[in-house]
């Protein structure tokens, strides 16, 4: 697994969350700079000194830094129930994006739609007010964008009932139009996924053979979107996809060393920037620029993706899930900036037992293997296959697997 630049990556993939609208923004002021004249002449300079550049500086060095990251359709169709007969604005993807004070460790909580929960009331941009209720927490995002119209109020409501439920504090939001996602993907070509069932979902137009399949930026949507005709059809299957999907574009990036190629990397930034709402606390360049090469050290491994632990709700089993007591210790570990996930054990490798001498207790004469697997005439077997984690269910990291093709 390759780890460098993961962290820049996790800031593209998720949403675009973090360095993603640093290099876009970079773009951003290329492209104004098109308006005045350019003179190549100092290509004509040889022999130079080496030129001094200062690392970027990361603005929240030292803190930990929490970024809501929201997904928002305004279509109707797939995501299901409607809130309140709203159509129009909705968010069904929500992920609260932790970044320890140290920079080793990214943790992405994805908050279930279903949850019943107290939806606080919100401010809006017009001066208007959003009544309290306790109903679905994506209420919160197409209750914001209804009485405020527009999606600053669907954001910033949305930040203020994750702020009162769990009482940690939201740095800055991050908002994505999920045609933006699927422009993404198209521009990278595609994500390989493993597909260990048949997909035949027609609400989203999705139908995939079972398999490892290269997902286009249209798949890639339907696949994160579907519901319907694919696992169990519930809202915790779907936020597992994912979550999937998400470990699955970061490490198409890293295989094509998108993050060195400048000509993939703006097509990648170009499709992105254009459906992307950020909270002008986090949309400062040289800041996003700072955090993403503070973020250089991160590896895959400590990358986590996790679900909010939940249970179905008492009062609506089969349409909506509440929060278990397992949340408030996992909040209260994000307040803390402690890992959310034990850092797993390494298991000591396995002995092998020395040629002919099944009954011998010292290894230290044992015939060994280079490639790891059995040595020839020794009958040792292959390593135990990695146990999968269910994604949506477990907390799995970018190098777990979730699923098996063969």
């Amino acid at each position: 697994m390759r780890t460098h630049g993961v962290a820049r990556s996790i800031g593209l993939v998720a949403t675009a969350a973090l360095a993603f609208g640093a290099v876009g923004g970079a773009s951003a002021l290329s492209s104004i700079g098109g308006n005045i004249s350019s003179s190549n002449g100092l290509e004509l300079v040889t022999d130079r000194p080496e030129q001094s550049v200062p690392d970027p500086s990361d603005p929240n060095a030292g803190k930990p830094l929490n970024v809501l990251v929201m997904g928002s359709d305004e279509r109707g169709g797939e995501n299901g129930h409607e809130v309140a007969g709203v159509e129009g604005m909705r968010s069904d993807t929500t992920i609260l994006l932790h970044v320890s004070a140290d920079r080793t460790r990214i943790e992405m909580i994805s908050i279930p739609r279903d949850s019943r929960v107290d939806v606080p009331a919100c401010n809006t941009t017009n001066g208007k007010t959003t009544a309290p209720a306790n109903t679905r927490f994506n209420a919160a995002f197409a209750n914001g964008a209804t009485v405020g119209g527009d999606v600053d109020s669907a954001a910033a409501c949305t930040t203020q009932t994750v702020e009162s439920l769990t009482d940690v504090f939201v740095d800055g939001f991050v908002v994505v139009d999920f045609a933006g996602f699927q422009n993404m993907v198209t521009a990278i070509g595609g994500v390989p996924i493993c597909i260990p069932e048949a997909i035949d979902s027609p609400k989203a137009d999705l139908q995939l053979a079972a398999g490892w399949q290269t997902l286009d930026g249209a798949q890639a949507l339907g696949f994160a979107r579907a519901r319907y005709g694919v696992g169990d059809g519930s809202d915790l299957s779907r936020i597992g996809r994912q979550q999937q999907l998400l470990a699955a574009t970061m490490n198409q990036v890293l295989s094509k060393n998108l993050l060195s190629d400048l000509g993939q990397i703006y097509g990648f930034v170009d499709a992105g920037t254009r459906s992307l709402t950020m909270s002008d606390n986090l949309s400062s360049i040289p800041s996003l620029a700072g955090l993403a090469f503070s973020l250089k050290g991160a590896t895959s491994g400590n990358i986590t993706f996790m679900t909010v632990p939940n249970a179905p709700d008492p009062k609506d089993p089969d349409a909506k899930v509440v929060w278990t007591s397992e949340a408030d210790e996992l909040w209260a570990k994000v307040r803390a900036d402690e890992p959310v996930v034990a850092p797993a054990e390494e298991e000591p490798a396995p002995e092998t037992a020395a040629e002919g001498g099944a009954g011998s207790t010292d290894g230290a004469d044992a015939p060994s293997s280079s490639d790891g697997g059995a040595t020839e005439g020794t009958g040792a077997t292959e390593p135990t296959p990695v146990q999968t984690k269910e994604a949506g269910k477990e907390a799995f990291s970018a190098a777990d697997e979730t699923a098996q093709c063969g």
